[in-house]
């Protein structure tokens, strides 16, 4: 029913629904009412997964009294983990329970596992004991495996939690905006910056206050409060249940790509007719019957087309077997994911550089003077900078940046995403340059003082790192957010789970590139006689690693420009976003 001259209520033009697969009225369910609900939960648990993985280096090598090189990797590889379980629950979320019960199922695991975890950090017999104060691997006492169990079995549950909650809460969000309806397709377009800007407030109390209860109080209440924090959001997001809009799942996305090359391969020798109105697809009732989307055929990836022809070369259907027969949507649906994949490894080695600021950045300021007065700066907390920047970042970009830039380029954006992308690639090399030249003047100041061998604490103050801890976080502010939008914006609507879980495995890609990169440049500069990294950060060369990710970034950044400058964008998305301009415009005109 149209709000018009009769006064009825507008029902959402989406295909949402409620829980029980009604329509719903727009007035009654979404937008930012029902979005302030999600957008707490996402600040709370933010705050207690950066709770965790701000310090969790640090864990590692002063309380379970790892090497540095090991704890690196062992924080990149769970890291990594937390990323790539995504995939599994976006799989879930969209060919069975629904991106809500796949997010609350997710939600019950990860509590479980921020409990276990605060149980390994607080029952004695779950620790090791307390290195007797001589250098880390001489004298320490290494954990028990039953002590390793169960701090790594609270981590990696916590990562299997993530997979049902991190692809799914964020989708949630955007499917409360009805991209039908002009003010809120525009709506929309900034739910991502400010849905990043909760994120990373949360990240910014994680990396000041838990860090410092950490370091200066217990780890006991340093992770007692991001699990109750946790409890708190998941309470207030199931509260807000009567006021979300729903999507009904429409079927495995991984099966339905499956099966269309399949199809095209099995039919690889027959030819595609001339019209394509001869292709297989099903009436335009069936989608709206079920809320979904009709979609036509394009000339990209024609062979893929073979995959909706309805009969064999001979012109006898009976030669084909059912299942290599896919609508023109289906195949559709394929070509625009498959599109993205090229562009997604060309993600990888950002995010690699991205999880260096959670590891050997921090250790770095393990070796420099820490103190401001009788404060003692925890490590860790130099990340704040990395969010503070990033935080300023956003609200310039879509306060500022983009307003003044829309009316040169005319795109509602202001710069493509792809382009804000490789900004954030740009900033990052440069972020890796500056590193580089910081770490080499730390490591003269060392030799200089005599302070190699022993691997003491440099007289030099922490904050000279403070410079590539912002760059990064400015960095991020154009690469994290536009990468998210990106995939996002790009993925079909039937698999708008599949396409955030695609942003997320970057990052867990990245962060399983670190962990192998570090161990092959620890293993082949050791062999050499001179290793880039060791657990004396003194005696390392870790000017030299930064140097080389800079190279591998600049490397990256030219294939990702390539293949940037070939990419069509969905031919949906933008012209829903022009539309719902224009309309707007006329209305305040």
């Amino acid at each position: 029913m149209e709000n018009g001259a009769g006064g009825e209520e507008e029902y959402t033009r989406d295909g949402s629904v409620d829980l029980r697969g009604n329509p719903v009225l727009r007035s009654r369910r979404g937008g930012w009412r029902a979005c302030s609900f999600i957008v707490v939960y996402e600040l709370f648990e933010r705050m207690a997964y950066y709770g965790i993985a701000s310090n969790l280096v640090i864990y590692l090598t002063e309380k379970l009294h790892q090497g540095t090189v090991e704890a690196a990797n062992n924080v990149t590889n769970w890291s990594g983990t937390v990323f790539i379980t995504p995939l599994i629950g976006a799989v879930v979320a969209d060919a069975y329970l629904g991106r809500y019960w796949t997010f609350v199922a997710g939600s019950a695991v990860y509590l479980m596992g921020m409990l276990l975890l605060t149980l390994a950090v607080s029952v004695p017999a779950l620790k090791p004991p307390a290195c007797d104060g001589v250098a880390v691997g001489a004298a320490c006492p290494r954990a028990s495996a039953l002590q390793l169990g169960v701090y790594f079995g609270g981590l990696y549950i916590i990562a299997l939690g993530h997979g049902g909650t991190k692809p799914n809460i964020s989708t949630i969000g955007a499917d409360q905006f009805d991209d039908f309806h002009p003010p809120e397709k525009l709506q929309k377009l900034s739910f991502f910056n400010w849905w990043m800007f909760t994120i990373f407030l949360g990240i910014l109390f994680s990396t000041t206050v838990l860090v410092y209860l950490q370091d200066n109080v217990s780890w006991t209440v340093g992770y007692g409060i991001p699990t109750l924090g946790l409890m708190i959001s998941v309470v207030v997001f199931l509260a807000g249940t009567p006021l979300y809009r729903h999507k009904v799942p429409q079927g495995s996305p991984l099966a339905t790509m499956g099966r269309v090359i399949a199809a095209a391969v099995w039919k690889c020798r027959v030819p595609v007719p001339a019209d394509s109105k001869e292709l297989h697809e099903l009436e335009l009732e069936h989608y709206t019957s079920r809320r979904g989307f009709r979609m036509d055929t394009t000339s990209s990836m024609a062979f893929l087309n073979k995959a909706a022809v309805k009969s064999a070369a001979g012109g006898s259907a009976a030669r084909l077997p059912g299942w290599t027969l896919c609508t023109v949507t289906q195949v559709e649906e394929t070509k625009q994911i498959v599109k993205l994949v090229p562009l997604l490894a060309t993600m990888v080695v950002p995010c690699t550089l991205v999880a260096q600021a959670g590891t050997l950045f921090v250790k770095q300021g393990v070796t420099l003077d820490r103190h401001i007065g009788k404060f003692h700066v925890p490590p860790a907390s130099l990340g704040a900078f990395v969010t503070a920047s990033m935080l300023v970042c956003i609200v310039l970009y879509d306060r500022f940046l983009v307003p003044a830039v829309r009316r040169r380029t005319k795109n509602p954006r202001g710069i493509t995403l792809l382009q804000r992308i490789s900004l954030g690639m740009l900033l990052q090399i440069v972020t890796m340059v500056v590193t580089s030249v910081v770490e080499s003047q730390r490591l003269s100041y060392a030799r200089r003082h005599g302070l190699v061998a022993t691997g003491g604490q440099l007289p030099l103050t922490i904050f000279i790192l403070l410079p590539q801890f912002v760059l990064m976080g400015v960095a991020d502010a154009f690469l994290v957010v536009g990468q998210i939008e990106f995939f996002y914006d790009q993925a079909p609507e039937s698999m708008k789970s599949l396409g955030t879980a695609m942003s997320l495995t970057a990052y867990g890609a990245g962060n399983l590139l670190s962990s192998a990169i570090l161990t092959l440049v620890e293993r082949v500069t050791g062999e050499k006689g001179a290793p880039w990294v060791t657990n004396n950060l003194n005696a390392s060369r870790l000017d030299y690693y930064y140097a080389f990710l800079g190279t591998l970034g600049a490397v990256n950044l030219l294939a990702f420009v390539v293949l940037s400058c070939k990419y069509s964008y969905r031919v949906e998305s933008t012209e829903t976003i022009d539309v719902a301009m224009a309309e707007v415009q006329a209305r305040r005109g």
